[in-house]
């Protein structure tokens, strides 16, 4: 990402009905100077932390032998890979954080005029989401949790794979600002020992979310504070005729300011460094909770399919949490694992109403409009209107592009669309019969 998903600022980005609009510049075919504009539509808000579990849950589906899709795994270990949590401690409340930006993520929709594809190798105008998921509905199941990447977007990501294991000791300790700079860098020095000259509004900004409402005074210093963390890390490099991060920058004109970076000796030896451990499967934490020690663990995972073996273990830890079963654990899950691999049984009927009812809770924990707002009902019902079909079409046009089905697709581009519209029309203060500037105001938004 060559941008900011969501401000930087978290007390405005948590908000619900987050709406935002960014740009970044780049260089087509031809050398020629374009824009791509980019529109993050977030209705349970979005966190600048968000990203560490995004990028940390793809990081660990491609740090697996054969990376799918859908990824199975417990959020402690998710959480132990990751470092956030210690192996020997349960932590309720990051696990509940954990929770709450899963639920964040999955409700964005992201679109893009000029996105880089590297599977097609061309810049292309693009919608798509970053995951699904299933969790169990008690806080307190042992059971695995399923995160499911949208196709899309998996798609490309697994063209780029090796730029999603990066060091996550280094990237953690960061602030939220550092962080992105830290990963954009890194995408620059996999190719560049030095980096183009970027526009420190535009860098500040578009790339690492700061407010458009500062001075370029007070980006300049908060850019430098992320410099001479960057530089504590090696991560950029200051050469000999620099004696201090702000000699980095250079003035083009009354106003305007570039800095350049050169590459440090972080990246010696490798560009991606991994600091999770990868061969502890997310199958483990649900295996050893039934009560397979670590050699049986190791036995049944050379023998059944990965796939099989969630499964499995899934339907048998719910048994034992909905207590459906009087023998040993262990018993009934190495009785059901054989015979469903010789294709003779399939999970019960309970346990797919289960998850039935779990997916239900999922849509039941979404944020409905108010039965009240008259007012805004009736602004979509008139002078609204356009602008709600025009953003509801072009978002459910990108989503069935990204393979959800039509009804799909048109129910969560319907949602995704009210909540962006409302927003704004509350911004404004609503809009009335007496307020045409406001109206005008939330229209022109929608122009495009």
């Amino acid at each position: 990402m060559e941008h900011a998903l969501c401000p930087i600022d978290a007390r405005v980005s948590i908000t619900p009905g987050l709406l935002h609009n960014t740009s970044y510049h780049y260089t087509d075919r031809s050398r020629n100077r374009k824009t791509a504009n980019v529109q993050i539509a977030a209705p349970f808000g979005l966190s600048p932390n968000d990203e560490l579990y995004l990028f940390g849950l793809l990081s660990l589906t491609f740090a697996q032998t054969e990376p799918q899709q859908d990824f199975y795994a417990t959020p402690h270990w998710c959480l132990r890979q990751l470092g956030i949590v210690d192996a020997s401690n349960q932590q309720a409340q990051r696990y509940q954080g954990f929770r709450d930006a899963i639920r964040r993520l999955a409700g964005v929709t992201y679109t893009n005029d000029a996105f880089w594809d590297p599977v097609r190798g061309e810049h292309r105008d693009v919608a798509f989401g970053f995951l699904k998921y299933s969790l169990p509905i008690d806080p307190n199941s042992s059971r695995a949790w399923q995160f499911v990447h949208d196709s899309q977007w998996f798609e490309m990501c697994r063209a780029v794979q090796g730029s999603f294991s990066f060091d996550f000791a280094s990237y953690r300790q960061l602030d939220y600002a550092s962080r992105r700079m830290f990963l954009l860098l890194q995408k620059v020095f996999y190719r560049l020992d030095r980096s183009p000259s970027f526009e420190i509004r535009q860098l500040g900004i578009a790339t690492l979310g700061f407010s458009d409402r500062l001075a370029t005074k007070e980006i300049k210093q908060k850019l430098i504070r992320c410099i001479d963390k960057l530089v504590d890390l090696n991560v950029i490099a200051l050469h000999d005729r620099c004696k201090s991060v702000k000699e980095l920058f250079r003035k083009e004109s009354k106003g305007k300011f570039t800095v350049t970076f050169d590459k440090g000796t972080f990246f010696d030896g490798g560009v991606y460094k991994t600091k999770f451990s990868v061969e502890d499967s997310p199958l483990f934490d649900p295996l050893q909770k039934i009560g397979f020690d670590a050699a049986t663990i190791h036995r049944l995972t050379e023998t059944y399919s990965g796939s099989l073996l969630q499964q499995w273990a899934d339907v048998t830890l719910s048994a034992i949490e909905q207590k459906r079963i009087n023998q040993s654990p262990e018993a009934f899950f190495q009785y059901h694992v054989k015979l469903a691999a010789a294709k003779r049984t399939t999970p019960p009927d309970w346990w797919r109403e289960l998850r039935r009812e779990e997916f239900e809770q999922q849509r039941a924990n979404r944020p409905e409009f108010a039965n009240d707002d008259r007012s805004f009902e009736e602004f979509l019902k008139t002078e609204g209107r356009e602008a709600f079909e025009r953003v509801m079409n072009r978002l459910m046009v990108g989503l069935q592009d990204a393979g959800q089905s039509p009804s799909q697709a048109k129910a969560n581009a319907t949602y995704s669309a009210k909540m962006n519209l409302r927003k704004i029309f509350r911004q404004k203060g609503g809009a009335t019969d007496n307020e045409p500037s406001a109206i005008a105001s939330i229209l022109k938004q929608y122009q495009q």
